[in-house]
């Protein structure tokens, strides 16, 4: 018999947390979101990208329409020097669109409504945020809370409470941490681990390391859309990448190893800026040309690394909280989406099954770990490869960006032969009946439930 008072806490309400609530919410399950800012809605950070599998979860929440409206596809990849030579042109991106591009009507009933392919597909973060938020229910929405900065969990067989800054009490079955890479879900489910068991193996308290730092700016699109450039030289690259409206770039810039993850001043921000100014980001365009039109800028140290812990108890990470990559290859997000999607068919069953004690939980979370590791471990290693890649880590790598994966036709074998069998693999809602898109010209692993 299924349970019908099975309660999430999801603490965090950026993307991933607001896909949380759109699946949990198509779940039929209670929740409640808790974000720390008083805004859901902030002109902050890049762009963030969308790989074909991901708009398949999108399409069964109903929001993939709503996203094209405001999204681009990255289908021209180019690849400079520093003295502006441009030695790269790939149509890997177009071959991934043609093997896994999603066709669907723009608008069923338009009057110029035709079909068109999806490949990766960018957005500008804030405008990502909206679309998920807006596009909740208003049951949904009613359920989401600002000016909530979760202070303290505890977790028992009951259940759990989450007491947020202000001293509200929330409780709810389990704590579902959708907060990020500074996740304030990972750090208290450390501590309560540890304070039970002192000696136990654990993750470190800052479990990531940065090797580079980057600066991002976005500013009004200054050329054609669909821009994914690269700017490569030694321990130093720029991205270049341009949106529907927006256009973006990522500064990235090698220091020293560090596991405290800093902030930077506007000082500091302006001193990257200054000493990448030169870099070309296109066949006109100079790092200095577009930064000086920015909207907004900042920068962050870089994390690496995966979690030997996800869960403990009735807590239990997502994304960016539990496996931080580098955004070189735009695989943070669309991680942090299939951790949803796999965590969420595992509950949804459990609840179903009317089997939510904590023992139970316990192998839900350890079958989502389970599941989730090697899709992660190769985008993790993916990651640091490309960023590597475009910053000449070593000879080895200078000389495969600059000879070897700069070929048209290498780069076509790896999207045909490595990308290509690692995305159809991703997983769908279970639970989630509808049409499947209409797809490219090989199949998914994990079917859209009909």
């Amino acid at each position: 018999m299924a349970v019908t008072n099975f309660k999430v806490i999801v603490v965090g309400g950026g993307p991933v947390g607001l896909v949380a609530a759109h699946v949990l919410y198509k779940a039929g399950i209670d929740f409640v979101v808790l974000e720390r800012r008083q805004n859901v809605i902030l002109d902050l950070g890049a762009a963030l990208v969308l790989a074909p599998h991901n708009m398949r979860v999108m399409h069964q929440l109903g929001l993939y329409e709503k996203l094209m409206e405001i999204g681009e596809e990255l289908l021209n990849t180019k690849g400079f020097l520093l003295n502006g030579h441009q030695f790269k042109t790939s149509s890997e991106l177009q071959l991934l669109k043609q093997k896994y591009g999603i066709y669907a009507p723009i608008s069923e009933g338009s009057a110029d409504c035709h079909s068109h392919g999806v490949g990766l597909v960018a957005f500008h973060r804030a405008h990502l945020v909206q679309v998920l938020y807006d596009n909740l229910p208003e049951e949904a929405k009613s359920k989401y809370f600002l000016n909530k900065k979760a202070v303290t969990i505890d977790s028992n067989d009951e259940g759990v409470r989450v007491t947020s800054d202000d001293g509200t009490i929330y409780e709810g079955s389990i704590a579902l941490g959708a907060d990020g890479v500074h996740s304030i879900t990972r750090s208290l489910m450390r501590d309560l681990a540890l304070s039970e068991t002192p000696k136990r193996d654990w993750d470190p308290k800052e479990p990531f390391t940065s090797v580079y730092k980057c600066l991002w700016a976005s500013f009004p699109r200054p050329s054609e859309p669909g821009a994914n450039f690269e700017t490569t030289s030694k321990d130093q690259s720029a991205m270049y990448i341009t949106g529907r409206e927006r256009g973006w770039i990522l500064l990235y810039d090698k220091s020293e190893p560090t596991t405290t993850l800093r902030s930077y001043s506007e000082k500091e921000v302006e001193e990257v800026a200054a000493k990448l100014a030169e870099f070309p980001v296109n066949e006109t365009l100079k790092v200095k040309d577009v930064v000086k039109e920015r909207f907004t800028w900042g920068m962050s140290d870089l994390g690496e690394g995966i979690l030997k812990h996800w869960s403990y108890k009735r807590i239990v990470l997502t994304g960016d909280a539990c496996h931080k990559f580098t955004p070189n290859a735009g695989l943070g997000l669309n991680n942090g989406i299939q951790d949803v999607v796999v965590l969420c068919n595992g509950l949804h069953k459990a609840v179903t099954d009317g089997k939510t004690d904590t023992a139970t939980l316990a192998k839900v979370f350890e079958k989502y770990q389970s599941d989730r590791a090697e899709a992660v471990e190769k985008d993790y290693k993916q990651s640091a490869l490309v960023t590597r890649l475009q910053t000449w880590a070593s000879g080895l790598y200078y000389f495969l960006s600059r000879f070897v994966l700069s070929n048209n036709f290498v780069a076509k074998f790896v999207a045909r032969f490595v990308t290509s069998p690692h995305i159809r693999k991703a997983r769908v809602l279970d639970f989630v009946r509808g049409t499947e898109l209409p797809l490219g010209n090989v199949g998914w692993q994990y079917a859209i439930p009909q």
